[in-house]
């Protein structure tokens, strides 16, 4: 078993309204940071990356 540790985004700064992900190789987990012992959802890394690409693109107005 992984040992999974958690990070935000550099662009959160000191916000405590973020989300956090931790990513092995097999999963990534994402959390509310605001309730890091709540529940979290974990999807597949490609899932994450396919979301986060997504995202860049529509922040870029370059939406597919």
């Amino acid at each position: 078993m992984h040992t999974i540790h958690w990070r935000k985004s550099t662009y959160s700064g000191d916000s405590s309204n973020c989300v956090e992900i931790a990513a092995t190789p097999a999963i990534t987990c994402i959390r509310d940071s605001k309730c890091a012992d709540g529940p979290h959802l974990t999807v597949a890394p490609s899932a994450w990356t396919a979301f986060v690409s997504y995202a860049a693109a529509a922040r870029c107005g370059k939406q597919r």
